[in-house]
């Protein structure tokens, strides 16, 4: 653990200070802006790979069987899915060009799930001839979609129904996805058909039952709800025609604290600091989840801990393993005072172009200034982003769900470099080009702390390439 005297932000062996600098997984931030230039995103190999493990760790110890499966649509860099990948465990995906990119590093079709709301019969086709684990039905209709390439190519599905509840968990409203104003998965009310539907193909291997209760949940007891609901659903199959689920997959979810710097803490919302705040663990929830149907195990079936004992469960996590693993490094480039208000601003060459998150859910990343991480952080200064857009701003607008202030040293200037912690999962992944502003270079620190580059930089000639005039 860092020292009293240490900055909040400190990670040992991650994140660091050093000679006053801020250091990632041994390599000096400030040499990483000179070399490959801002904004730049740098990830830590060994952050990564710690993380996954913690998760195996916790997992292991509830219960035997877990198959954890890392969310690519956080971040699916070939460089970290090369990292996952190395790491043991398994992947979902979350269209055809995910399934490519993980088969591309060397995932194999049992190691691969397959979410989404719209899939084509495209899609559909390219994961049955990947063999893929399981295929995780949206709906009645694209289960028939899926019986039906299948039928055609003669050859087995392997699916998993996706189930939305009404359960609200204390996330972002954008986050929470079993809801019934959700777009997601079937109702309770079709479950049930959808298993039978399954069943009577010959084309169709009907694998588990699958409950996503959203990003970031801060408390273990939706997962609990989630869990008892999918357990009937299992049991009541079972009771009607003997078949028996070889899963259940609770979904991803699995908050990332981006409060371990609580400098500016109160200056957040209250439903925000709860959210951001998170620590909810993956043992908590499994074992909270299995709590929740200790007391059918004697009521529904005569069977039932046996049938619960060969159960596999599933997670997702995506934004756990890959959040805090990332920092986006941007300089300032303008700063302007504002003598009415007081207020001191700083231009970054950073916007939401590259931290969407920030806008769509009003995000927090913490900022340290990279070249001077040892002084104390309590000036008051309104950070903005470089783009076209009077949204393209650190703070909220419309609430107070962010700090209306970024705390940094002292007569911060323009040129110096900021760091962003946090920004590893739906910010890379996220990126676009608008006001035509090219993507930045990626760079992974080996466990060795050796900087490579996982992306190059865009250039102007490639913002053009694949236009016709």
């Amino acid at each position: 653990m860092s020292d009293s005297s240490s900055p909040r932000w400190v990670v040992p062996g991650y994140l660091t200070e050093v000679n006053g600098h801020l250091n990632i997984n041994g390599a000096d931030a400030v040499e990483l802006a000179r070399q490959y230039g801002t904004p730049l995103y740098v990830f830590s190999e060994a952050r990564i790979t710690d993380n996954i493990n913690r998760l195996k760790s916790a997992a292991t110890s509830v219960w035997p069987r877990v198959k954890l499966c890392y969310a690519s649509k956080a971040n699916s860099t070939m460089a970290v899915l090369n990292v996952v990948k190395g790491s043991g465990i398994d992947l979902e995906v979350n269209s055809g060009g995910e399934l490519f990119q993980a088969l591309k590093v060397g995932f194999t079709g049992d190691q691969i799930i397959f979410n989404g709301v719209a899939k084509t019969e495209r899609e559909i086709e390219e994961a049955i001839n990947a063999d893929i684990f399981a295929i995780n039905v949206d709906s009645l209709y694209e289960l028939d979609l899926i019986v039906g390439v299948a039928e055609r190519l003669k050859r087995t599905a392997n699916v998993t129904l996706r189930l939305v509840p009404e359960i609200i968990t204390r996330s972002h409203v954008g986050l929470q996805t079993a809801l019934y104003k959700s777009k997601f998965g079937l109702s309770p009310q079709e479950v049930q058909k959808g298993f039978d539907r399954a069943l009577s193909s010959k084309y169709v291997r009907l694998r588990g039952i699958h409950i996503h209760v959203g990003s970031q949940t801060p408390d273990a007891d939706a997962y609990a709800r989630a869990f008892e609901l999918m357990w009937h659903h299992m049991v009541l199959l079972y009771q009607r025609t003997g078949y028996q689920l070889d899963h259940v997959n609770l979904g991803g979810g699995i908050p990332v604290n981006y409060l371990r710097d609580d400098s500016e803490v109160d200056q957040i919302g209250e439903r925000e600091r709860v959210m951001l705040g998170a620590t909810l663990d993956l043992s908590e929830i499994l074992r909270t989840a299995l709590d929740a149907i200790a007391s059918q195990l004697t009521t529904s079936v005569s069977n039932a801990e046996e049938m619960l004992n060969k159960l596999t469960l599933l997670f997702e996590p995506g934004r756990s393993i890959i959040g805090d693993t990332g920092v986006m490094l941007t300089r300032i480039h303008n700063t302007k005072t504002r003598p009415e208000t007081g207020d001191s601003w700083l231009l970054v060459d950073a916007g939401y172009n590259q931290l969407l998150p920030m806008n769509n859910y009003k995000w927090y990343y913490h900022a340290v200034a990279a070249e001077r991480a040892a002084e104390p952080h309590t000036e008051k200064y309104k950070l903005a982003g470089p783009l076209c857009d009077g949204g393209d701003v650190f703070f909220d607008l419309e609430g107070n769900r962010l700090p209306d202030y970024r705390l940094l040293p002292n007569d911060v200037r323009s040129g110096d470099l900021i760091a962003l912690l946090n920004v590893g999962a739906y910010t890379l992944a996220q990126l676009s080009r608008y006001n035509s502003r090219t993507a930045p270079a990626v760079i992974m620190i080996s466990r060795e702390g050796k900087a490579k580059v996982a992306r190059r930089a865009e250039s102007y000639e490639d913002l053009i390439a694949r236009d016709s005039w």
